[in-house]
C-alpha cells in the first residue's frame, strides 16, 4: 500500500495564507508549529508537513476504509528526507522530495525506496490533467506488469482508488496540485 500528495509550490504561494490567525493551529501540533516557527523556510515547512499529512491519510484509509478530517492528528516527525507520521495506533514512513516547483510526499508501512512518478501538466484545464494523469499511471502498470489486457480505474465508496484487470487490483495512490501530478504503485 501507498499513498502521496503533492503540493505545487508556486499555486500554494498565491492561494494560501498559511499565517492567518489560527490556520496554524487547526492543522498542526504544538510541536509542529514550532518546527515550522524555526524553520529557515517556514512556508515550505507547512507545504511539507501538510503533503506528509496527506499521504498518511491516503495511507491509512486504504488499511481502514473511512472518509474524516482530522490533520492535526496524523503527527509528524522529521528526519532529514525522511520521517514517520504517527495518527492513533498507525504509523507509517514517509520520504519527501522537495524541488523548487513543487513538494511530494509518499507514505508507506514500511520504508521503501521512493517511487512516485511526477507529471507536469501541460494544461491549466484541471479535466484535462485528470486525464493525463490517469493515462501515465495506466500506461506505468502497463509497463511495469507487463500487461497488455485492458486496464480499468476505479476508485471504491470512500474514493480510493485502485487499478484493476482481470480480477486482480493493484493499489495505487494519486495525487494533484496545480501544475503537477504524481502517482505511486505500491
Amino acid at each position: 500500500m501507498v499513498g502521496n500528495d503533492i503540493v505545487d509550490i508556486n499555486l500554494a504561494q498565491q492561494q494560501s495564507n498559511w499565517q492567518r490567525p489560527r490556520f496554524l493551529e487547526k492543522l498542526f501540533s504544538q510541536r509542529e508549529r514550532d518546527r515550522i516557527y524555526n524553520s529557515k523556510t517556514p512556508f515550505l515547512m507547512v507545504w511539507r508537513l501538510w503533503s506528509m499529512k496527506e499521504a498518511a491519510y491516503k495511507l491509512y484509509t486504504q488499511l481502514y476504509p473511512s472518509r474524516f478530517y482530522n490533520p492535526k492528528g496524523f503527527e509528524c516527525f522529521i528526519k532529514g528526507d525522511s520521517g514517520e507520521v504517527l495518527f492513533k495506533d498507525f504509523k507509517c514512513y514517509v520520504e519527501t522530495k522537495t524541488s523548487s516547483n513543487y513538494i511530494i510526499s509518499e507514505a508507506r508501512l514500511q520504508p521503501k525506496i521512493f517511487n512516485s512518478e511526477i507529471v507536469e501538466f501541460g494544461s491549466e484545464a484541471i479535466q484535462t490533467n485528470s486525464i493525463e494523469l490517469r493515462q501515465s499511471l495506466l500506461n506505468a502498470v502497463s509497463n511495469k506488469y507487463d500487461i497488455s489486457e485492458e486496464l480499468t480505474l476505479k476508485k471504491n465508496e470512500y474514493g480510493t482508488p485502485s487499478v484493476y484487470f482481470n480480477s486482480k487490483h493493484i493499489r495505487i495512490s494519486m495525487t494533484h496540485h496545480g501544475k503537477y501530478g504524481a502517482f505511486a504503485i505500491a
